[in-house]
């Protein structure tokens, strides 16, 4: 009896063993990210973090995507590919100073399932607090969203008013609808083209430009939902 609680507390520690890889980044040649580093690798350290590896993007400004950052691609692909399950930052603001690629990145670490932890900010998603602060950011985002329905919705009906013949044609038998024709590929292919491209570690956002950004955003939003985290994964 004692030896399967044994069993079953360390398959416990096991499954939430935080894999983390720490992210520096400092937007200037003359700046340096030895302060980020050791502060967060003294974290990881007093909170038993596996820490797998630094990514760093020295001398790159926030204000750039991910195609421009290498350090921040080899971190995404890298949580993509499991390695690690869990994002340490010195603050919100290294992560990225531009509304659109933060909104970006967290929806990729949702979709991932991965952890983050914000130094200055005190933000860590494995616990109810942090994980709730997120849950607002998702709240944020599809607010804006709805109002971007809301606008698109409203230039249909003004369409329609005008007279303007709306619509994307209907799909007969054996044959594909307008929608399919431009993409070259049936709905189900193009879903997954899409889960394909963000598992091989392209960015939403680059997804997006290729094949549409509201379809994009429709096929992730059928994923998992936001920091449901499985430690084990």
């Amino acid at each position: 009896m004692i030896s399967g609680m044994m069993l079953a507390s360390d398959l416990g520690a096991s499954m939430m063993k935080r894999r983390v890889g720490i992210y520096l980044r400092v937007s200037t040649d003359g700046q340096t990210t030895e302060n980020q580093r050791r502060e967060l690798e003294a974290v990881a350290a007093r909170s038993g973090w596996e820490l797998v590896d630094f990514y760093e993007d020295a001398g790159i400004s926030g204000s750039n995507g991910r195609e421009k950052r290498p350090g921040l691609d080899r971190l995404l692909k890298d949580a993509t590919a499991r390695r690690i399950n869990m994002i340490a930052a010195w603050s919100v603001d290294r992560l990225g100073r531009s509304l659109q690629h933060l909104v970006e990145l967290l929806n990729e670490l949702q979709a991932l399932h991965c952890n983050l932890y914000l130094h200055q900010q005190a933000i860590d998603t494995t616990t109810p607090s942090g994980k709730a602060m997120f849950q607002m950011c998702g709240v944020f985002a599809e607010f804006e969203r709805a109002m971007i329905v809301e606008r698109v919705n409203s230039g249909l009906a003004r369409a329609k008013a005008k007279g303007v013949k709306l619509g994307r044609g209907n799909k007969k038998d054996g044959e594909r609808n307008a929608d399919e024709d431009r993409w070259g590929m049936s709905r189900a292919e193009l879903k997954k083209r899409i889960l394909r491209l963000h598992k091989g570690g392209t960015g939403i956002l680059k997804i997006g430009k290729a094949l549409g950004t509201g379809t994009v955003q429709r096929v992730m939003m059928e994923q998992s939902r936001p920091f449901d985290v499985d430690a084990s994964a």
